[in-house]
């Protein structure tokens, strides 16, 4: 279809490894931007290890947790877990290598498990739209609604969903000849950029990348809306201040991880690849893959009182287990 040149071009890039350039393109400002982005990173990873797993285990530990908004929040702290470990430890070792590569199998599960973690999340998200409409809204049947069960469906149905796509789109991206080229000017394996390096007509690809957009995020982003469109409107009928308070402080910081997610993912793959634009790419990507995954449970620990007593009582049953 190509040519044997190209076959045998795309073979050999097939084969090897590609090289990451990430800030390389700035050569006065390298080293500094190097420096900046290895502690930036650092700080976030080590704050997102820290801050998700306090949620999981707190979740897991604490019996008054055991409801269905801290199961979901404990998938999305696991969740935000792995993707940073698939995209931030490779950056930190890039940072310090003056050979900034990975592997052609390494990127090929660096994209697939950041993409599969990316749209999870964007269905996650909607499911606790759900179930905070389901709180406020229809309060009498919250319990009935969310059994465990359905939790556990929806939960399984999010990541089974976004597992499956995954496969489909990092084959089709991967599958892609480059006549050679292996140098992606990126931070990490990410699909606009590695379109960019295909050497054949990418239409196909773009078509595919922007009926995943509308599937996994554009559709749950409607839903959400549409859900605190419900939510708005109850807690406007709520007689008391405190009682209106109460219930916007349950979905503020739903509200606020939602803005920061889908704000970053959508300005990069609602565009076409394309009119990618690198600079922008990199740090864009690089907001939702480590910024917004440090920041989540920094947004629902602040002024969540419920986690705050969990923690008060995990430290008190620790104190009394030492005898101290």
């Amino acid at each position: 279809m190509y040519g044997k040149g190209s076959r045998e071009d795309g073979n050999q890039s097939f084969l090897g490894e590609f090289i990451l350039l990430g800030v390389s393109d700035w050569p006065q400002l390298e080293l500094l931007l190097f420096l900046l982005l290895f502690v930036l990173i650092l700080i976030s990873y080590t704050i997102t290890l820290l801050g998700n797993t306090t949620i999981i285990m707190i979740s897991w530990l604490d019996p008054h947790l055991h409801t269905p908004m801290y199961f979901f929040l404990s998938n999305l702290s696991f969740l935000d877990l792995f993707y940073t470990t698939s995209v931030g430890p490779q950056m930190l070792l890039n940072f310090r290598s003056t050979h900034k590569s990975i592997s052609w199998a390494g990127c090929v599960a660096q994209l697939y498990i950041s993409l599969s973690l990316g749209v999870t999340e964007c269905l996650l998200l909607a499911v606790m739209a759900y179930d905070r409409y389901a709180a406020i809204c229809q309060p009498l049947r919250y319990t009935a609604i969310m059994s465990h069960r359905f939790c556990v469906q929806l939960a399984a149905t999010a990541w089974l969903c976004s597992f499956g796509n995954s496969v489909v789109e990092t084959i089709l991206t991967m599958r892609l000849p480059r006549c050679g080229q292996n140098q992606i000017d990126n931070l990490f394996c990410e699909v606009p950029a590695l379109l960019k390096l295909a050497c054949v007509d990418t239409s196909a690809n773009e078509a595919e990348v922007l009926v995943g957009t509308v599937i996994f995020l554009l559709v749950p982003l409607g839903f959400i809306l549409m859900s605190y469109g419900y939510i708005g409107t109850a807690v406007l009928k709520i007689s008391s201040a405190k009682g209106r308070i109460k219930a916007f402080n349950t979905c503020a910081s739903h509200l606020v991880v939602v803005s920061l997610f889908y704000g970053t993912v959508l300005s990069m793959y609602l565009q076409p690849p394309s009119s990618y634009s690198q600079h922008q790419g990199k740090i864009v990507s690089l907001f939702y893959t480590m910024v917004t995954p440090m920041l989540n449970p920094v947004l629902y620990t602040l002024r969540n009182k419920e986690i705050h007593g969990a923690l008060q009582r995990a430290l008190r049953r620790n104190v009394t287990a030492h005898g101290i």
